[in-house]
């Protein structure tokens, strides 16, 4: 029992199931907007089901393309991936599994949702081969969890509107800009490598002047998206409110490196849950 505990412990490690809090509140925000609120414990349930398998294969897919890279990263040399805690025919079962659920979940949901699973599927994996040859691996990672609130929308409605759309686009740039940012910890590693990250080729100075562009974006979008889905006040407010943390996270990175995990892991996951809490509130007072 205590092995398999262990094991359980490995592969939490492995997906770092606790960083789903950046892409949870934003499939709930697009199911309660296409519902016009409470959605429905069964849609909640195979919402979560999806979302976490869908991770869990994208994670699974990284952690075992990155097996060669890992090993020589001082920073990632720990990771269960790499240090013989599991090997890699545990890691693609666990791959292989968590597709097969995400696959179910989608034919359970609806058509739609069933016929865009494996072009998914295919996109959330792409992206951990592209830092090989290309510098859009920063987007490829802002599209994988931008297609969060697209898949919340056509769980919930099976069509695919131009708000959800302006949402997706708002994530897409927030996800890049700071996988930007996370990115400035391996600058010297990428180069060395040869890896495409954007740090390795063009500098921190312009990783930084990329990465504040693409969050203005992002509450941008997420302003129009407001807007487009006839959103009211908390709304308005939400999208707002997460240029001022943007804002506070740039600064944050820019005045110290050493903060780049806090800015990370705890701005963007209460940027979230803050943006979904101000999306609920406006939809109770509707």
């Amino acid at each position: 029992m205590q092995r398999v505990i262990q094991k359980a412990k490995d592969f939490n490690e492995l997906v770092m199931f606790e960083h789903s809090i950046f892409s949870l509140p934003f499939i709930f925000i697009a199911m309660i907007v296409s519902a016009n609120g409470w959605f429905g414990f069964w849609l909640l349930l195979l919402g979560v089901l999806a979302a976490l398998s869908a991770r869990n294969f994208a994670m699974g897919v990284n952690r075992y393309a990155d097996r060669d890279i890992d090993s020589q990263n001082p920073r990632t040399a720990s990771r269960p991936n790499v240090d013989g805690r599991l090997d890699a025919s545990s890691i693609l079962v666990f791959i292989g599994v968590n597709a097969f659920v995400f696959v179910v979940v989608a034919y359970i949901i609806n058509p739609l949702a069933f016929k865009l699973a494996i072009p998914i599927l295919f996109v959330l994996g792409s992206y951990s081969y592209f830092k090989r040859f290309s510098s859009l691996a920063h987007i490829i990672l802002g599209i994988s969890l931008g297609l969060a609130p697209i898949a919340g929308v056509v769980a919930v409605s099976a069509s695919i509107p131009l708000w959800s759309v302006l949402l997706s686009l708002g994530v897409i740039f927030w996800v890049a800009g700071f996988d930007l940012l996370y990115s400035l910890q391996d600058i010297d590693f990428d180069k060395e490598k040869g890896l495409h990250s954007i740090p390795s080729m063009y500098g921190a100075q312009a990783t930084l002047f990329i990465s504040a562009i693409f969050h203005s974006l992002a509450v941008l979008f997420w302003i129009l998206f407001v807007w487009s889905a006839g959103l009211g006040f908390s709304a308005l407010v939400a999208a707002f409110g997460s240029g001022v943390v943007l804002a506070y996270e740039q600064k944050l990175v820019r005045r110290d490196f050493t903060q780049i995990d806090r800015a990370f892991f705890t701005v963007n996951g209460y940027l979230g849950i803050a943006f979904l809490a101000l999306i609920i509130l406006d939809r109770s007072l509707a």
